[in-house]
């Protein structure tokens, strides 16, 4: 089964995906799908250039697509389930490999690290190194890592002498005052991912952490605080009704608050770290040098806590070139790629040598306040059947948002379909 046959079918609903190289076909042919436009495949095309270099006679052919996180995971997995071996290597979320690996789809990359496989997982961020290994063994090696951060106009916020806010309110507070200030009809607060997408998993989970509340426990239990949950969703409905977050919250995707900021019409978002760099080096973007970065705000009382993201590089289990697929995703998973991608295009490092090299600092001076906001980041539920987590959490949290669902029902809901799922 071919991605081109698929998309003919209709399979994947919005999935536009594209052969972005080739090659001609031979033993060291090796085909990757290399996820969309937000996991950078024009720069990982730069790597896979640079590895051909390298090992002449190995050829690196990309497949790209999929906007979203759930719509890359629904092509995935119609391609792994049907044990296509047309694609060797593949990119996943960092909420994918439990799944993956449980239904049978990665290969196991231990035989290939060898001797070192136990002290090559010892240099990734330990939230990465424990993300990959599954059962005991480890089903694939980190791409770069991801947070989500409070993006704010530090030029507004010193203009009108607000200070970093410890807490949402005093955040809705120094934005008002902003607003109210600039008098400008086409400029809003803040925002957050509302759309029914996977960020709004993300959107549920941090205030609601920031109470000091678990979503499951180490055994994968769910452990649902119905009172907190609710509590963190009428939150972001109160920044709404208190005027510094847009009405239609619950259409909004990360690409859009970045247009929005670039465009001088956003004070502060919540969003992940490829932002940076768009809001730098873009040719439209208006707030050049105006842009900070700070830990997210907390529910009063609470302690700021945000969610982890981040890719991987794993083999398929259906791939007929698994060795020289295993070493290349070593090289793609190493320090020198990591370096690479942060000063190119402001992806987060899985090392944490690579947040005080001063090359990267020179570029991208905030990381040096990064790496303990990554580094105290917190997982979303791991399991093997994520999908179904994720559907419940964000179509429950998009549906407050939009404001069809009030928070109770809500999270009445989320515990009635997850109590099914997560045991």
């Amino acid at each position: 089964m071919t991605m081109k046959r698929l998309w003919k079918a209709g399979m994947i609903a919005g999935l536009a995906l594209g052969l972005v190289a080739a090659g001609a076909a031979s033993a060291q042919t090796m085909r990757v799908f290399s996820g969309g436009a937000n996991q950078r495949p024009d720069l990982m095309r730069k790597l896979f250039d640079n590895y051909e270099k390298q090992n002449p006679g190995v050829k690196i052919e990309i497949e790209t697509g999929g906007a979203t996180s759930e719509l890359q995971r629904q092509y995935l997995s119609t391609v792994l389930n049907a044990k296509d071996a047309a694609i060797d290597i593949y990119m996943i979320d960092i909420i994918n490999p439990m799944q993956y690996a449980r239904a049978g789809w990665l290969e196991p990359l231990n035989g290939y690290l060898g001797n070192e496989a136990n002290t090559i997982m010892n240099t990734y961020l330990p939230a990465y190194a424990a993300a990959n290994v599954v059962d005991g063994k480890i089903v694939a090696l980190p791409a770069f890592a991801d947070a989500q951060f409070l993006y704010y106009r530090k030029d507004l916020f010193d203009k009108y002498g607000v200070k970093a806010p410890g807490t949402w309110d005093e955040l809705a507070a120094g934005l008002k005052k902003i607003l109210d200030g600039e008098k400008n009809g086409a400029m809003n607060g803040v925002a957050t991912t509302g759309a029914a997408i996977e960020g709004a998993v993300c959107t549920f989970l941090k205030p609601y952490w920031s109470q000091g509340k678990e979503f499951n426990d180490a055994a994968g239990r769910m452990t649902l605080d119905k009172a907190a949950a609710q509590k963190g969703l009428e939150m972001w409905l109160s920044l709404v009704d208190r005027g510094v977050m847009q009405k239609n919250i619950g259409e909004v995707r990360p690409a859009d608050m970045v247009n929005a900021f670039k465009a001088g019409n956003l004070v502060a978002m919540v969003n992940w770290g490829f932002a940076w760099d768009q809001l730098q080096s873009q040719a439209d973007s208006t707030v050049k040098g105006k842009v900070g970065v700070l830990p997210l705000p907390a529910m009063a009382g609470g302690k700021s806590a945000t969610c982890i993201g981040g890719w991987q590089w794993a083999v398929s289990a259906f791939s007929k070139n698994k060795a020289a697929s295993a070493k290349l995703v070593r090289y793609m998973s190493s320090p020198e790629s990591a370096k690479f991608l942060a000063i190119e295009g402001s992806l987060l490092p899985v090392f944490a040598q690579t947040y005080t090299d001063a090359d990267v600092l020179k570029k991208l001076p905030h990381y040096r306040d990064s790496l303990p906001v990554v580094q105290a980041a917190k997982g979303r539920p791991m399991s093997d059947r994520y999908g179904e987590v994720s559907d419940a959490v964000r179509t429950s949290t998009n549906a407050v948002l939009a404001r069809t669902v009030k928070p109770a029902d809500a999270v009445n809901d989320i515990e009635g379909k997850l109590r099914r799922v997560m045991r």
